[in-house]
């Protein structure tokens, strides 16, 4: 236990990931990098379908100005994202495929928040704002639902990226 302990601090004290997450097998659909350390492509967190569908999740029935009447997203939890990742820091930039970014608190990921990898029961296709949205709990918290969460809506996300 001590030498595990040792080999702790000591991958933590020389900025080396503690722990690496299992590498992904299929296509890598989101990075996170940034303030992680728990990688497994060179200094990223990267993850395929299969691994973001392995982590705590959540089912949304929301309305939101981008859909028509009530609409089921589901996916991870945005604050499981991140701790698979071994994120740290205060803020998160969100980028999407066509590099459409926004600046993110992280403690945005300690309410409900989502990142949508199914709407209806299908898996998002690019052509319908996939591979995965942010989507926020419109259902739980109504009183996010107003331009300031609409504009940290990103959709088509391919990346987050952790700042200090």
């Amino acid at each position: 236990m001590k030498r595990i302990l040792i080999a702790l601090l000591a991958a933590a004290m020389s900025g080396v990931s503690a722990f690496a997450l299992e590498a992904p097998t299929g296509l890598v659909i989101l990075t996170v990098k940034g303030a992680v350390t728990n990688t497994n492509v060179g200094d990223t967190a990267a993850f395929d379908f299969a691994m973001l569908e392995k982590l705590e999740s959540r089912q949304a029935v929301v309305e939101t100005p981008w859909t028509t009447g009530k609409t089921t997203f589901e996916g991870p939890l945005l604050r499981a994202v991140l701790q698979e990742a071994g994120a740290s820091g205060k803020t998160l930039t969100v980028r999407a495929l066509n590099d459409y970014s926004a600046e993110i608190p992280i403690v945005d990921a300690e309410i409900a928040t989502i990142l949508a990898i199914r709407q209806d029961g299908q898996r998002m296709s690019v052509r319908e704002k996939g591979p995965m949205m942010l989507v926020y709990p419109f259902d739980l918290e109504p009183g996010l639902y107003n331009e300031k969460y609409f504009s940290r809506s990103v959709w088509q996300i391919k990346e987050i990226e952790v700042a200090k």
